[in-house]
Formats: C-alpha cells, structure tokens, sequence
C-alpha cells in the first residue's frame, strides 16, 4: 500500500463520524485473550449500579480496547499491510471506539434523569423562595 492510501485509511480513524453506522464487535482478541464485547456492553448498561469491583473490571477493559485500538492503528501507520487488511482494521477500529463511548457513558444518569433532577431542582429553589415570603 502507497503512502497516500495510509494515510487516507488514518484519516478515516480520526474522524469523529467514522463509528455511525458501524457494529461492536461481537468479540475481539486483546492481547491473546477473547472478550465477547457485545456482551460486555450489554451487561454493564443492565446494571443499576456499578460496584467498585465492577468499575474496576470496566477500566481495565477499557485501558484493554484502548491498548488494542492504539496497536491496529499503528499496524496501519506502519507496518507493510495491503488495501483491504487496512480497510479492515478501521472498521474493527471503529467496532471498539463504539464500544468504548458506549462504555465511557455508563456512569452519567440518562437525558431523562437528569431532566427530572433539573426538575426536581428547580421545585426545591422554588420553594426556597416561598419560604422566605414574610
């Protein structure tokens, strides 16, 4: 592959749009061990709560996704791989920034909770406000 090509497919890595459309990988291979991702995701935004045990378990998978993502990126930038291996490693790319937003996101309450705490707010600051009528 020319360097113009390698560079087109690292470009297509570093933009932001790039993981619309694209799936989590049902399972990858990090670092010689084999982790169902679709799974993973899936139990953890189950979960009402996350034990200190569980975050943990969560980081370290995420520091996992994030070595592996730096490792294909750089196959791309370096190694001597053709068109289509190249392609392909964007797409799985892509697979594991999905599954990394989807996994940063697991301790920030949903729109909906976070309406509701607005709301809930607002009625205490109102009442605060009655209270302190002469």
């Amino acid at each position: 592959m020319n360097d113009r090509k390698r560079q087109r497919l690292l470009d297509r890595i570093r933009r932001p749009s790039g993981t619309l459309g694209e799936d989590l990988p049902d399972e990858i291979t990090v670092q010689g061990t084999a982790i169902d991702l679709t799974e993973f995701v899936f139990e953890c935004k189950r979960l009402e709560t996350i034990s200190e045990d569980e975050r943990n378990h969560i980081e370290e998978t995420k520091r996992q996704l994030k070595r592996e993502r730096l490792a294909r990126k750089q196959r791309i930038a370096r190694d001597d791989i053709s068109e289509e291996e190249g392609d392909r490693l964007v797409r799985s790319i892509h697979g594991l920034d999905r599954a990394l937003n989807a996994l940063e996101g697991l301790d920030e309450p949903s729109v909906s909770e976070k309406i509701r705490q607005k709301k809930l707010e607002d009625a205490r600051e109102l009442q605060s406000l009655i209270d302190q009528r002469p």
